[in-house]
């Protein structure tokens, strides 16, 4: 299990209270960004699946809302026509073996072995590595690709395309590569710019990670101001009510440990090789704008739910001055999880290594359904949902 997936684990676990309310603050240190509501005007729009209909023969028009045809598996199967949304994870849901599921699959074969290509090595093997997935190098990349070849075998089992897509920090590129805004070779060699990038921006200006568990947000910024001082000490991650993970300099984050042991808050440090998404990140920007300069980012088919600002996106030349600034800036899953609730959510799917985000989901919003597809047996039974 991996540290993330192990840490919501023992946050469920737990009868968790919040310790306050579920506003989200705005960071005291580093990037400001003002939040912009969660649209609730305008509904997601059902989108079809193409590939599906073109390999099934059927016409896209002919079959009503909420119809899936599958190709080998009989007559049309009527489903519910509900909106629903792909969720990707970020690092923390990775584990040992965590390519098979998907190799097994010719849909997500072709997505490894062109992963594997453009990393000039085996991903299904490196992932048995357990010294490769201890390097962002390696790992960033592998579960980019595991995300994306989930993705594609459940539209190869027969799902529409969601209205809305959201990846979890790292997760957020395979939510690119799924709207078709930036292709799975583009996303490979970005992803592992960006990971080295981090690396040596940990080594330059040292910094770690810790999770606070029980409280939200606004709690969380409260005893960040109190033991900042000179450092740095930032709300890194808003994952959901009762789970925050802050990030800064180290003596700032022993500070905080320190403060949450005296008010009764579990903290938890975690593995980490930096001050992610904090403004100790800000020396990996400049190799990072760069890479991004020079590859197409098109507009996305369905939403995004950004990082940045949680706000739902449709704009390319927008995604690509978020997905830039996502490295200092906190991940405002939380808001981003009820921008798309808001637009027309309904059902909520997790595809890649794990089921971390569908456990964030109870969390986050108890009235909608969340399932995690982990397998092509679980992508298939995910289907049914959407």
């Amino acid at each position: 299990m991996g540290f993330c997936a192990g840490l919501i684990q023992q946050d469920m676990d737990r009868a968790w209270q919040p310790g306050g309310g579920e506003t989200i603050g705005v960071p005291q240190v580093g990037l400001r960004v003002a939040l912009a509501p969660s649209p609730r005007s305008a509904p997601l729009a059902r989108r079809r699946n193409p590939a599906r209909d073109a390999s099934s023969g059927a016409q896209p028009a002919a079959l009503p809302i909420g119809t899936v045809r599958r190709a080998t598996r009989g007559p049309p199967v009527t489903l519910l026509a509900v909106s629903y949304a792909v969720l990707f994870p970020g690092q923390g849901s990775q584990f040992l073996g965590m390519a098979d599921p998907w190799a097994s699959d010719p849909a997500g074969r072709a997505v490894l072995d062109e992963a594997s290509e453009a990393m000039g090595r085996d991903v299904v093997l490196g992932c048995h590595d357990e010294a490769a997935l201890a390097t962002t190098e390696f790992l960033q990349p592998a579960l980019l690709a595991c995300d994306v070849a989930a993705f594609e075998v459940m539209r190869r089992e027969g799902a529409d395309d969601p209205d809305g897509v959201a990846g979890h920090s790292l997760g957020e590129f395979a939510a690119l590569v799924a709207a078709g805004s930036m292709s799975l070779r583009d996303a490979l060699e970005l992803v592992v710019i960006r990971g080295l990038a981090m690396q040596r921006a940990g080594e330059e200006q040292p910094g770690g990670m810790t999770a606070l568990l029980g409280i939200g947000s606004a709690d969380a910024e409260q005893l960040c101001d109190q033991v900042r001082r000179d450092g740095v000490l930032v709300v890194a991650n808003e994952n959901s009510p009762v789970q925050v993970v802050a990030s800064g300099s180290i003596p700032a984050i022993e500070r905080l440990e320190a403060l949450a042991a005296e008010r009764k808050v579990r903290a938890v440090r975690l593995g980490v090789a930096g001050a992610f998404h904090s403004e100790l990140m800000r020396p990996a920007l400049p190799a990072l704008s760069e890479a991004l300069d020079a590859i197409e980012i098109r507009a996305p088919r369905m939403s995004i739910a950004e990082n940045v600002t949680g706000e739902l996106v449709t704009d390319a030349g927008r995604l690509r001055e978020l997905v830039s600034l996502q490295l200092v800036s906190p991940v405002r899953w939380d808001t981003g999880i009820r921008s798309l609730a808001g637009a027309g959510a309904t059902t909520f799917i997790e595809v890649g290594p794990g089921e971390v985000l569908t456990k964030l989901m109870k969390r986050i919003d108890g009235s909608v359904r969340a399932a995690a597809a982990g397998s092509p047996e679980a992508a298939r039974r995910a289907i049914p949902a959407t």
